[in-house]
């Protein structure tokens, strides 16, 4: 059984700018860490503010030609792009088990088939936008933004990627990317698919390196027309802020806390092993994860009892085990701070039912948490309102439906949430009243072609389907 030592190092020596695989304009360099193993597996250059500029200019040299090229042929190029990492899915799969950590398995699926299917999903989507429009004596016409820097986070790392980078070409905006310089190894894949279909030069660009420098400098860029970011709510707030200087349209896809309802007629045990589940996956590093449970307070000793039995079975492990289903954290850095909100949520009187901040037994390499869960968690409690980013729910107990509701909304986030019960009109009554971006009901299935992005500080704008494909149009009316 191969496992998550058995892997080649990976170094990547240059950036992609204009068509061309080239020399970053400094000497640094970027290590990645195995997520399993605390080993180096790799490596990228660490750009500079100097391949920002080169990178801008190959995007705004080339979006002239690019936006118009028939709308045809740019979903043809979206096709052969899903076409070439649909051809790579498998070593796609192995690369983000090995940066991020999550389970081989559940990485073929999501970390490897999500792109593919948003790649693949560009010609379908660009029919049923309407480019032109009669509105009284004008035409309305749709056009591309610009060019388009698109900055992305380390969880979901090629599927961020694709969510911004397939719509922004497919609607006829140039790119440069950013990926996070935590797992940047699967955006120099992609570039390498793109490079071998053969697209215009200029219509996307990769650069790698550091936020600071590399996210900081595209945000402020008066040759970019528009950034997409995806990442905790400060670093949004930072890369608006220097957006602002040149009035350049910004779409934020932030934090969540997000709330699972379920209400005193559901079936509890469905209802809880369900979003154990939806809060663990991928370690509890998902945005949208279910991660605050609100059960009847009639009913939280049942609740505690199956919840703590479901979470002592997302046993801790190597990714490619075929048996294990929770991965490590991405990082030291993130295992500390998810240990130090389990101690906090300690100090603060929730209840710990199972888990802790203690190093799982017989894992003594790789950035591995226990799956933790709380219980008698009131809205105030620090692990209530702040994003963890790890294995760690917590059952927050309800009086009512209108107090489940006030509780559910109590947050600064506003990005996903659930509903259970066994009235499903009921379910989308409760649902309504949620401020969030996305809910699901009854446990809904995640649909990568619905609109997806948040209310409050969780960001504006959408991704996704339809509605992520309009974020980089704009509209013209001409007076005729």
């Amino acid at each position: 059984m191969a496992t998550a030592t058995d892997r080649a190092v990976n170094v990547r020596e240059k950036i992609y700018v204009g068509g061309e695989w080239v020399k970053a304009g400094g000497d640094g360099v970027i290590e990645v860490i195995n997520a399993s193993t605390e080993q180096v597996m790799g490596s990228v250059p660490e750009g500079t503010v100097e391949d920002v500029d080169r990178a801008v200019a190959a995007a705004r040299s080339a979006f002239d030609a690019w936006a118009a090229t028939p709308v045809p042929e740019r979903a043809d190029w979206m096709a052969r792009i899903g076409q070439g990492l649909a051809a790579r899915m498998d070593e796609i799969a192995a690369l983000i088990a090995q940066e991020v950590g999550m389970p081989l398995k559940l990485s073929t699926m999501i970390q490897a088939g999500l792109p593919t299917t948003t790649f693949n999903s560009m010609p379908k989507l660009l029919e049923e936008i309407a480019w032109e429009q009669q509105v009284g004596n004008s035409l309305v016409v749709r056009e591309p933004v610009g060019v388009v820097a698109a900055i992305t986070p380390w969880n979901y790392p090629l599927h961020q990627i694709a969510a911004k980078v397939a719509p922004a070409m497919a609607a006829g905006c140039t790119v440069v990317l950013k990926p996070s310089q935590v797992a940047p190894l699967n955006a120099a894949l992609l570039a390498d698919v793109i490079d071998e279909v053969g697209l215009p030069a200029g219509v996307f660009n990769l650069v790698t390196g550091r936020g600071s420098v590399i996210g900081e400098a595209l945000a402020r860029h008066p040759d970019v027309d528009m950034v997409s970011f995806t990442g905790s709510t400060a670093a949004g707030r930072r890369v608006a802020e220097a957006a602002a200087g040149t009035i350049k349209k910004v779409a934020l896809e932030l934090g969540g806390k997000s709330p699972n309802v379920i209400l005193d007629d559901a079936d509890l045990q469905q209802a809880i092993t369900d979003g154990v589940g939806k809060c663990f996956l991928n370690s509890g590093q998902t945005c949208s994860a279910l991660t605050r449970m609100l059960v009847p307070r009639s009913r939280l000793a049942e609740a505690e009892q199956i919840a703590a039995a479901v979470a002592e079975h997302f046993k801790p492990g190597d990714p490619f085990d075929s048996s294990t289903v929770l991965g490590p954290l991405v990082s030291e850095d993130q295992r500390e701070t998810v240990r130090k909100y389990i101690a906090k949520g300690i100090d603060e009187g929730a209840k710990l039912l199972t888990g802790g901040a203690e190093t799982p037994a017989g894992l003594d390499h790789g950035y591995f948490v226990a799956p933790t869960v709380f219980s008698e968690v009131t809205p105030g409690m620090t692990i209530a309102k702040e994003e963890i980013f790890g294995p760690v729910l917590v059952l927050m107990p309800y009086e009512d439906e209108q107090d489940a509701v006030r509780i559910a909304n109590d947050s600064v986030y506003g990005l996903a949430g659930g509903v259970w019960s066994g009235d499903p009109e009921r379910a989308k009554r409760v649902a309504r009243r949620i401020r969030t971006g996305q809910v699901e009901i009854n446990g809904g299935a995640f649909n990568p072609l619905a609109p997806f992005g948040g209310y409050k500080q969780s960001g504006y704008g959408r991704e996704l389907g339809h509605y992520g494909l309009e974020e980089f149009l704009q509209v013209k009316a001409l007076q005729l």
